[in-house]
């Protein structure tokens, strides 16, 4: 696909007048984002690919200084490899199909590997060796998280010191692992964790080679979160406390995406106060629905309908529905906008770098390959580009 690159939201809108949705990546804002993480962390940062494995947003997060990546499968990691063949991969996924550990092991040179289950650990020291990290993934108390990830993945205290054990035994180096949950507005989580993590290390009585803490760190969907220093903060003295003298590491995804990436989607009927438009549940919305997030938006008047002044007046609360014929495509929650918009014009979601063009299907023939680059900053990473 051509690059084109763009200096503003309303320039896409006035130079493309799309019909269809389109995903816009903000480099610029990308970069800060990065730039924030690696400064603040103490420790080493990996993007977490999952998040958002757009081509535009790996090579932002990368220019920035992103060398290491939290990789879930084997389709991502030769995509990093092909792209950085400078970086550095983690196998982090708990489980594991063999066939991706011999392609990981023997094309990649993987040295990382997750695991939560004796049987696991099984699996991957014989199809890789021993001479690899094997970072056993502990579960977390369920917390305040949008999503719980350790209802699916996590060994509790006693496993997981047992796994420890096991695979230093088996002459692996050996690691711990967690992950708060997604969208985690609480920094204290972490201390949670890595308190749970140091006990852990303590009854195992091995060398650990690293505490990954994982990712989790939130940002802001209409409701205000804790700035991400103060998640450092906790880390820092959580390490103190703990006497967790390892080096951490941490696997940011959405912390480093979402501010750096919109929707823009078209309406395509208006019938009261329910808005059609051409991205929904299905695409690069999904996010919204299966969050119940609630990104900023604002409209941009097509030129048909008349200039940006039309969309000046009052706002109002609609409902919006995706373009699939599925009655489960609408979006539980509803969003504010100007009262005169209509047919023709757009909306711009914003904050929507993280599981967005990821996760989108082509169900009904619908779906978003468009994807542009606007340049520069805005002011605080919110609406102001026009």
């Amino acid at each position: 696909m051509k690059e084109v690159r763009f200096r503003s939201v309303a320039e896409v809108a006035q130079r493309l007048n799309p019909s269809y949705p389109v995903f816009l990546v903000f480099p610029d804002i990308l970069r800060a984002r990065a730039k924030a993480f690696l400064e603040g962390f103490p420790g080493t940062v990996l993007y977490a690919v999952k998040c958002n494995p757009d081509g535009h947003v790996l090579r932002a997060l990368y220019a920035a200084g992103v060398r290491h990546f939290d990789t879930a499968s084997l389709p991502e990691i030769a995509k990093i490899n092909e792209l950085f063949p400078d970086a550095h991969c983690y196998f982090n996924h708990p489980v594991k199909a063999r066939g991706a550990l011999e392609s990981a092991d023997d094309v990649y040179g993987i040295e990382h590997y997750v695991v939560d289950h004796i049987s696991e650990l099984n699996k991957v020291t014989e199809m890789v060796g021993t001479a690899i990290t094997v970072e056993v993934r502990i579960a977390t108390p369920k917390g305040h998280a949008v999503y719980d990830l350790s209802s699916k993945f996590g060994a509790s205290h006693d496993d997981a010191v047992a796994l420890l054990k096991d695979a230093h035994g088996r002459g692996c180096r050996t690691a711990i692992a967690f992950h708060v949950g997604s969208q985690c507005p609480d920094p204290l989580a972490f201390r949670v964790a890595m308190e749970a993590a140091a006990k852990i290390a303590g009854a195992a009585g091995v060398p650990v080679e690293y505490l990954d803490v994982g990712g989790g760190y939130p940002v802001t969907y209409g409701e205000a979160v804790p700035p991400i220093e103060a998640f450092f903060d906790v880390i820092r003295q959580a390490r103190r406390d703990f006497a967790l003298d390892m080096p951490l590491l941490a696997e940011p995804g959405r912390a480093l995406a979402a501010e750096g990436c919109s929707v823009l989607a078209q309406v395509q009927l208006r019938k009261g106060d329910s808005l059609y438009i051409n991205d929904g549940v299905y695409g690069c919305l999904a996010e919204i629905q299966l969050g119940e997030l609630k990104p900023p938006v604002r409209a941009i008047a097509h030129p048909a309908g008349g200039g940006q002044e039309r969309l000046a007046g009052p706002k109002k609360t609609f409902r919006l529905f995706g373009p699939t014929c599925d009655s489960l495509d609408l979006f539980k929650v509803h969003f504010e906008l100007p009262e005169g918009i209509g047919e023709g014009d757009w909306i711009e979601f914003g904050s929507m770098g993280a599981y967005s063009i990821g996760m989108q299907t082509a169900f009904n023939g619908f779906y978003t390959d468009t994807v542009v680059q606007v340049d520069g900053l805005h002011d605080e990473f919110k609406f102001g580009r026009l």
